[in-house]
C-alpha cells in the first residue's frame, strides 16, 4: 500500500509540533507513523520527532526477528511504543526546557492483509471501506470520557471547552499503556491518520468526501480545508491506499 501525507503549521501556531513518517518505495516494511507533540517552547516538536524516530527504529530493528503471527506483531508494536515512551520521558528529565513534554502517537503496520494499529492520545486513525468511514481509535481525552459516562452527548463534545485535555499521552509518565489491535484489510480500503488539528476543524463527512474523491490529493485538500476553517492548530493528514 502507498502512503500520501501533508503537514502544515496552521494559522495560529509558531511551530509545527506534528511529525510523521511514511515509507519510501524502496522500503520493505509498510510502516506509517503520526505524532502530535505538546509541551514547552520546543518540547512538543522534540517529543513528536523523538517518539516517531524511536518507534520506527525499534520496529525496523526487530521485525525480521519475530514470528509473523498476529500476537507477536501486536506485541512488537506494544513494545515499540513503550520504548518510545521511555525515550521521550527520559529526554524530558535531562533538559529543563523539555520538562513535561509529551506526544500523541499513531502507528499503522500493514502486513499480510492486516493493519496492526497502535494508539495513544487524541490523534486518530480512520478506515474507509466502500461507502462507510469508521474511526478505528478511541480518543484518550477528558471529553471522550464524559461521552462514555453519559454526561454529555457526542454533539456537545464537539465544542466542549476542554476537548483538548488528554487522559493519556506518550512520554509524560515512566510507563504508558497503548491501545493495540489488528484489523483485516480488504481491497479498496483506505486508511487515514490525522492529528486533531484536522478533526477539530473538519467533519468526518468532509474527510470521507475528500478521500473518496482523490485519496492521493486528500491530505493537501484537507489541510487547506482546516486552514480555511481557522487553522487553530498544526495539521497533519496521511492517507494509505
Amino acid at each position: 500500500m502507498k502512503g500520501y501525507a501533508k503537514t502544515d503549521i496552521g494559522k495560529a501556531r509558531e511551530k509545527n509540533q506534528d511529525y510523521y513518517y511514511i515509507p519510501s518505495s524502496q522500503d520493505d516494511l509498510q510502516l506509517f507513523i503520526l505524532a502530535d507533540g505538546m509541551g514547552g517552547y520546543n518540547g512538543g516538536e522534540v517529543a513528536s520527532k523523538l517518539a516517531t524516530e524511536s518507534l520506527k527504529k525499534y520496529i525496523q530493528n526487530n521485525f525480521e526477528n519475530i514470528e509473523k503471527g498476529k500476537e507477536k506483531i501486536l506485541e512488537l508494536i506494544g513494545n515499540a511504543m513503550e520504548y518510545a515512551n521511555m525515550v521521550v520521558y527520559e529526554k524530558s528529565k535531562e533538559e529543563k526546557e523539555l520538562e513535561g513534554m509529551g506526544t500523541t502517537l499513531e502507528v499503522c503496520l500493514i502486513y499480510n492483509n492486516k493493519v496492526y494499529l497502535g494508539h495513544v492520545g487524541d490523534s486518530r486513525i480512520y478506515r474507509i471501506r466502500k461507502e462507510v468511514i469508521r474511526k478505528l481509535t478511541k480518543d484518550h481525552s477528558y471529553v471522550q470520557q464524559l461521552v462514555e459516562d453519559g454526561k454529555i452527548t457526542r454533539e456537545e463534545a464537539t465544542n466542549h471547552p476542554k476537548k483538548n485535555m488528554l487522559t493519556k499521552a506518550l512520554g509524560c509518565t515512566p510507563y504508558v499503556e497503548p491501545d493495540i489491535r489488528a484489523r483485516n484489510v480488504e481491497k479498496g480500503d483506505i486508511i487515514i491518520m490525522c492529528s486533531d488539528g484536522l478533526t477539530n476543524m473538519v467533519t468526518e463527512q468532509e474527510i470521507f468526501e475528500a478521500v473518496k474523491e482523490n485519496a492521493e490529493k486528500a491530505p493537501e485538500v484537507l489541510v487547506q480545508k482546516a486552514n480555511n476553517a481557522g487553522g487553530y492548530d498544526n495539521i497533519t493528514v496521511v492517507t494509505i491506499m
